[in-house]
């Protein structure tokens, strides 16, 4: 159950920072936040606006709130295959997928063959430069750096699923960064001071406002559509790994993103950065860090939270600090019995399951906004 711990601020997390309540309540202070901002279990400091939040506005976008992964978000498939038809190890796997998923900072495909898929979300309202139209086509179907990741897992069954974490790519964040800016350059050229300058925002009604949504929106079919590809290519290469398999369903959500939507009576904006929609009856994908469960999910409809849930379990620790702090020999330690990049462990050591919250912890501080349906255990773990 939430608690309010500042003004318009209610918070799901029971073990946060005061660090990020102070910066949540910065843009709960915003005069056209109407309802309080919801801070999720996961909550942690973020660039303007803080990871895990819910941001109501009326007549008003931030930017910066959505963030520069623009449509962010998971996509699950469960299969046919039970844990009985995987080989004792997939390091067969790992190869088809490296080959399949190009993932890592800049990384993109070099064959061209994304451009038919990438006509089908059309364009964005910004023009884009020729190098940009090449990193859309490129970068179409890949993983990208950071937390992006592509699991195979296992569920309290013991069925097979497919799980992946990616955004817009670079695209996105261009076109994020180019918004921002927009919204800070105004702010200057009206006078208006913000406690917080990343707290920028567009007026409902302008064409810089009207030109943010378009390009939001696009980024959002074209990292929808991203994962979808990934999806299907992590899918055929289990399959043809494992000799045979179907599909049973497949759930892909955003988690960095902003929707109009009808609450407590009122038509508002609501941002979620770092937060998935968890309407009554929605599915969703909650992921734990590297060597933790995962969760399929389905909302509850809980209006405080503006029918939203967590997107995972929420740093703990800052990447300089983990590094600094941690080690590749206790990731391998804790990623035992595994299938992953063990050759690259001190360069994963920042998505170190000690860098994270306990994802059991927030699940529990959220039984009031989703139900698990499905607990997963990794088998085979390919980060970006």
């Amino acid at each position: 159950m939430p608690r309010q711990v500042a003004p318009n601020l209610l918070s799901w997390a029971s073990d946060i920072e005061q660090d990020t309540i102070d910066q949540a309540a910065r843009a709960a202070r915003l005069p056209f936040v109407p309802g309080p901002v919801a801070l999720m279990p996961d909550a942690h400091l973020g660039i303007g606006a803080t990871v895990g939040s819910v941001i109501p506005t009326e007549g008003a976008i931030i930017p910066a709130a959505v963030g520069v992964d623009i449509g962010c978000g998971m996509v699950a498939t469960e299969t046919t295959l039970c844990a009985s038809d995987l080989p004792d190890d997939l390091s067969s796997l790992m190869p088809l997928v490296e080959r399949r998923i190009p993932a890592g900072l800049g990384k993109g495909h070099e064959d061209g063959r994304t451009a038919e898929a990438v006509a089908t979300i059309g364009r964005p309202c910004t023009e884009l430069n020729g190098k940009q139209e090449n990193t859309v086509l490129a970068q179409f179907g890949t993983l990208g750096s950071g937390n992006h990741f592509v699991e195979v897992c296992l569920d309290e069954r013991g069925r097979v699923w497919t799980v992946l974490h990616s955004g817009s790519r670079g695209i996105g964040n261009q076109l994020a960064k180019r918004h921002i800016e927009a919204a800070k350059a105004l702010m200057r050229r009206y006078f208006i001071t913000l406690e917080d300058p990343d707290l920028a925002y567009l007026v409902q009604g302008t064409p810089e406002f009207t030109s943010y949504i378009r390009d939001m929106l696009w980024a959002q079919r074209y990292a929808l559509a991203s994962r979808a590809r990934m999806d299907a290519a992590v899918v055929a290469s289990l399959f043809e790994v494992v000799g045979h398999g179907d599909r049973v369903r497949t759930i892909n959500c955003h988690h960095n993103f902003t929707a109009q939507e009808r609450h407590h009576g009122r038509q508002l904006w609501i941002t979620r950065k770092g937060a998935i929609k968890a309407a009554e009856g929605d599915e969703g994908v909650i992921p734990g860090s590297m060597g933790t469960r995962s969760y399929i999910v389905r909302g509850l409809g809980n209006g405080a939270s503006y029918h939203s849930c967590s997107h995972g379990a929420g740093r703990r620790m800052s990447r300089a600090r983990a590094r600094k702090e941690l080690t590749g020999a206790s990731l391998a330690a804790a990623m035992a019995g595994r299938t992953w990049n063990a050759d690259r462990a001190q360069a994963l050591v920042d998505e170190h399951p000690a860098a994270y919250k306990s994802i059991d912890q927030v699940m529990a501080d959220q039984r009031d906004l989703v139900e698990v349906r499905h607990t997963l255990r990794q088998v085979f773990n390919y980060k970006g």
